[in-house]
């Protein structure tokens, strides 16, 4: 096989992507595109690593040892088109030398406005406003009518103080909300002073005293139901659980639970446990607001996003390490 510096490597893309990356990567590379938008079948996933140089997979594609143990020997780049990688298996991938990059920071400012949209859209019941006014029963403004509940002066509680996490906290600010977070380490001082807020070291300590929960850390096996049935019950009754970041993080049904059991004052989720599938008893839940999962869907992002993959593989083609490399320390 000639070198990389001489020809086009084959790269292979799971899914539909913007019209303006797809024309950048034909241009670039050998390109193979997905262009029925359908998440490839699993059979058709074992083919595409058995003859890609490189594989642009997306959050729709579970890559598991499986899949890994099934790549020709020429795979020797993973370039994810998105930021969380756990639908990735790194260890499998580090010990057959194939490199993982995501696209991480592209999607920061999109995700933090989905998250306070949800706090907003739940905190002032705008879902069911909505669905009340389409249904032709709305009889017009009354004094006590679909009472929500105010932003100024509550507490936020984040769940993952990363690039998300300090957006939304900006955000919130800016409704006069205080800041409150919990983190695995905490943020540097200047960063903190600069969002006033406050570190909890204790997570269960936390979710007693907020308001309004948004969980925003990334699923890894440490995180998954970090929300578990157990912390759920600590949450203050009446407060809001928002999930941007992964559903495996909740307990999907203890949240069901509490939210049927109205312990909690609501929830808005763009992210759910058993994606697509959604828990059926949240769909009957008149104080959950569910998306589905398009916290970074804006063009901008989109576009941003797959620029950064191009970037990846270029900088790989030309025999250098990819600036977003997923590095041994998320393994």
């Amino acid at each position: 096989m000639l070198p990389l510096s001489t020809r086009k490597p084959l790269v292979v893309v799971t899914r539909k992507l913007p019209d303006a990356i797809e024309t950048r990567m034909m241009e670039l590379f050998q390109t193979q595109l997905n262009l029925d938008d359908r998440a490839l079948a699993h059979d058709d996933l074992l083919a595409a690593v058995g003859r890609a140089e490189v594989l642009v997979p997306t959050v729709t594609d579970r890559i598991d040892k499986e899949v890994i143990a099934a790549a020709g020997p020429q795979l020797k780049l993973i370039a994810s088109f998105g930021t969380g990688v756990d639908h990735i298996d790194l260890a499998a991938a580090q010990a057959r030398d194939v490199i993982v990059t995501n696209t991480p920071g592209v999607l920061t400012d999109d995700t933090a406005d989905m998250a306070m949209a949800l706090i907003l859209a739940v905190s002032r019941r705008i879902g069911a406003g909505e669905k009340l006014a389409r249904s032709g029963e709305w009889r017009g403004w009354s004094p006590t009518s679909m009472l929500g509940t105010r932003l100024t002066g509550k507490r936020l509680g984040i769940v993952g103080m990363g690039r998300i996490g300090q957006a939304i906290a900006r955000r919130a600010r800016a409704f006069g909300m205080s800041i409150h977070y919990h983190n695995r380490k905490r943020v540097y001082p200047d960063v903190e002073a600069g969002l006033e807020a406050t570190y909890w070291e204790s997570l269960d300590q936390m979710l007693a005293r907020m308001d309004v929960i948004s969980v925003n850390c990334p699923h890894t096996p440490a995180t998954y139901h970090l929300l578990s049935a157990r912390r759920i019950k600590l949450i203050k009754p009446g407060a809001i659980l928002v999930n941007t970041s992964r559903g495996e993080v909740v307990d999907e049904a203890a949240l069901v639970h509490a939210l049927a059991a109205h312990s909690l004052g609501g929830a808005g989720l763009d992210v759910f446990e058993h994606e697509p599938a959604i828990h059926p008893k949240l769909l009957e839940l008149d104080n959950a607001v569910l998306l589905p999962h398009m916290g970074s869907a804006t063009l901008e992002g989109r576009l941003a996003m797959g620029e950064r993959v191009i970037i990846n593989i270029k900088t790989w083609v030309d025999g250098h390490s990819p600036p977003d490399r997923v590095i041994e320390q998320l393994l």
